[in-house]
């Protein structure tokens, strides 16, 4: 559906409804035939305190320097190899706001299914007591299936939702809690709390940019989550408890057709608390190149600060394949090995699943990195081994080669 289109439904249900959804409406400058105006992206005057500080990737020699932002902590990641491009107090522990619900939507569509129906509970429509929180205004009884659950968290940042897909995915709030921050630990988060679905203020739940980036990856190579988190505009028609529908606009101005829009802005989550500042998660594409950009504890919306970061990205590093790896990895066998061994002439130990990759400044030279061989845990099998390259010391790409027996295994 078009622009013009959206605004006019939208102004209808404003006439029409005695309860109209105003958070899901951001404001539009239009120009003389009522279609967006595209805007540069806010810029604070007088600038922040943490402006001019340094990037911490610019410490890595031959590094391209990076720009000056305006948020505390912040990271950009080349989404297929890993590799953080950029880097500003990326491990310093903030309070995420509702870039959370990146992690309520990944779990709720890992455990449950889009088409599935289901009815809110009491607890999950009137336990959000905070003034202005972000809401549909789901009732008690109301029915909705999943997958219009899930867009109201990611696009609308419905908080009641939230506590919808948590008792649905676990049984309770409490036990998704817990799930979520096993995820974290299983996604390698190192210092990230959730204390609750949703971002909402609480001294015991934070994250880091870098644990953000981790989270905001993973959930970006589960099919169904990317469905929730690209889509722009969405409707909840009519349920047996609200009258009127429901139309959900993506709060990420990034996207196209939106206030800042950036070409190649796939998608991503806002947040704003008054303790959080504005935290950002931005999902964009170029070419063949895909970043994930985490700002946290920034101003503005933080836009100014994401729209810095992909254009550095983007313009000064490039991604390559890696190709100087074998696809399988043999163990050659002594022939007296032939009498305790069940195979002993296709001894293949490891194979590599999907190509290797690594992100670097444009032009530099593949053959200047180092490597670094290492046999690390596998929660989903035999443990892998990883082959790690780094330019000047940071870890540009890695190399995975998953184990395919033990050799006790084959002992006849």
């Amino acid at each position: 559906m078009n622009i013009k289109k959206t605004l006019r439904r939208l102004l209808t249900a404003t006439l029409c409804s005695t309860v109209f959804i105003v958070q899901a409406v951001p404001v539009f400058a239009t120009d003389s035939y009522g279609a967006p105006l595209v805007t540069a992206t806010p810029t604070p005057n007088p600038h922040t305190a943490y402006y001019t500080q340094p990037a911490d990737t610019d410490s890595i020699e031959g590094w391209v320097k990076a720009p000056q932002i305006e948020g505390e902590s912040a990271i950009l990641v080349d989404m297929l190899s890993g590799t953080v491009l950029y880097s500003k107090n990326a491990d310093k522990a903030q309070y995420p706001a509702s870039i959370t619900k990146i992690m309520t939507g990944l779990l709720g569509c890992e455990n449950l299914d889009p088409s599935a129906k289901f009815t809110m509970t009491e607890s999950a429509a009137r336990s959000i007591t905070e003034s202005n929180s972000s809401s549909i205004y789901a009732d008690t009884g109301e029915e909705f299936t999943i997958e219009q659950a899930l867009m109201a968290v990611m696009l609308q940042s419905a908080n009641e939702m939230t506590l919808a897909i948590a008792e649905l995915t676990s049984g309770s709030t409490k036990k998704f809690v817990e799930q979520m921050n096993l995820k974290a630990r299983q996604l390698g988060c190192t210092n990230t709390h959730f204390n609750n679905p949703n971002g909402l203020p609480d001294e015991t739940h934070y994250t880091t940019a870098s644990d953000m980036a981790k989270i905001a990856r993973a959930a970006w190579f589960n099919f169904t989550f990317r469905k929730f988190v690209t889509t722009g505009y969405y409707e909840i028609p009519p349920t047996n408890k609200f009258a009127e529908t429901r139309y959900l606009l993506n709060h990420h101005k990034m996207m196209s057709g939106q206030t800042y829009a950036y070409d190649g802005v796939l998608g991503g989550k806002t947040g704003y608390t008054e303790a959080a500042g504005n935290t950002l998660v931005t999902y964009a594409k170029n070419d063949n190149t895909y970043l994930v950009a985490v700002v946290m504890q920034s101003v503005n919306g933080a836009y100014s600060d994401t729209k810095a970061l992909l254009d550095y990205g983007f313009n000064n590093f490039s991604r390559s394949k890696l190709t100087d790896l074998r696809k399988e990895i043999s163990r050659s066998c002594l022939p007296a090995e032939k009498y305790i061994l069940k195979d002993y002439k296709n001894f293949t130990l490891f194979r590599m699943r999907r190509n290797g990759y690594v992100s670097l400044p444009k032009g530099t030279d593949v053959n200047q990195l180092s490597k670094s061989y290492s046999m690390t845990k596998n929660l989903a099998g035999l443990p892998l081994l990883t082959i790690t390259y780094s330019y000047n010391g940071h870890e540009v790409g890695t190399a995975r080669y998953y184990q395919t027996r033990l050799l006790s295994d084959e002992l006849l």
